[in-house]
């Protein structure tokens, strides 16, 4: 068994070094094998252009990253983190998969941008992928925020094996409680979304962001769940090798049944 935990707090916009002290804190705090924090928490959410998410970036090799992966090899323990991502100009909605053993570490880029995003990121370029733990056996794959509207997203990483599906969030509406669970179930694999809290005013404009961080076993269930407007850190228990078998009865096998030449 592997314990998992999601962490729903509320990043402060522009202070990148409180924000960064809170992460550490929460870790400290943690046994848990692997610990989730929500999408852009290293430096808040709403930039209004390109330029202010540029200048508040950090490359996967900067020194942010690097005490992170120090802290994942010390302490066995793995982390995701969301934090803008600088590379050759470019500026991406990235998350940290910071494993024990630094050659599996990796970064992915948000694939779907959300709202205003567009004028700020660049699209992500990484592709949907999946890192295999074998120190905890499980293969875990991330998907960030607004990825989660698209089917093909966790669809994708299910097929290439994840048992895990790990959602850093800065989630604002009220209706993606209703495809969760179905991305569990349709997949056969656990998710865990880690949202954040609290509001941001930017532009004349104000976000609120809406909790109820979650975390869902692969049969759809709700495992656990936070509320609307708390700090909060979800622990649960989870076996990766019950994702394994897609079969549901004696005939069906939500994989094998597929007929990907029937779908376009």
């Amino acid at each position: 068994m592997i314990t998992l935990s999601t962490v729903q707090f509320a990043p402060i916009f522009g202070d990148k070094d409180a924000n960064i002290l809170k992460i550490h804190e929460v870790i400290d705090s943690l046994h848990s094998n692997i610990i989730i924090f929500p999408e852009l928490c290293t430096t808040g959410y709403f930039f209004l252009n390109n330029d202010e998410a540029l200048a508040a970036s950090d490359q996967f090799d900067s020194d942010v990253i690097g005490a992170l992966q120090r802290k994942s090899t010390q302490r066995h323990q793995i982390y995701v983190i969301g934090f803008a991502e600088s590379d050759e100009g470019k500026v991406y909605n990235s998350a940290a998969l910071i494993m024990p053993n630094p050659a599996l570490t990796s970064v992915y880029r948000k694939t779907h941008l959300f709202y205003k995003e567009r004028f700020c990121f660049s699209e992500g370029n990484t592709g949907f992928f999946v890192v295999k733990s074998d120190e905890f056996d499980i293969s875990i794959g991330v998907m960030i925020c607004y990825d989660w509207r698209f089917p093909e997203s966790s669809r994708t990483l299910a097929l290439k094996g994840a048992d895990l599906i790990v959602c850093p969030s800065n989630l604002v509406t009220d209706v993606w409680h209703i495809a969760m669970p179905a991305r569990a179930l349709e997949n056969k694999v656990y998710l865990a979304v880690a949202n954040r809290i609290g509001t941001e005013n930017r532009g004349g404009e104000e976000l609120q962001f809406k909790g109820e961080s979650g975390i869902w076993g692969y049969n759809g269930k709700i495992m656990a769940k936070s509320g609307v407007d708390e700090e909060s850190i979800l622990t649960v228990e989870i076996d990766p090798a019950l994702t394994r078998n897609k079969k549901f009865n004696e005939f069906n096998d939500i994989f094998a049944d597929r007929r990907p030449d029937k779908y376009l």
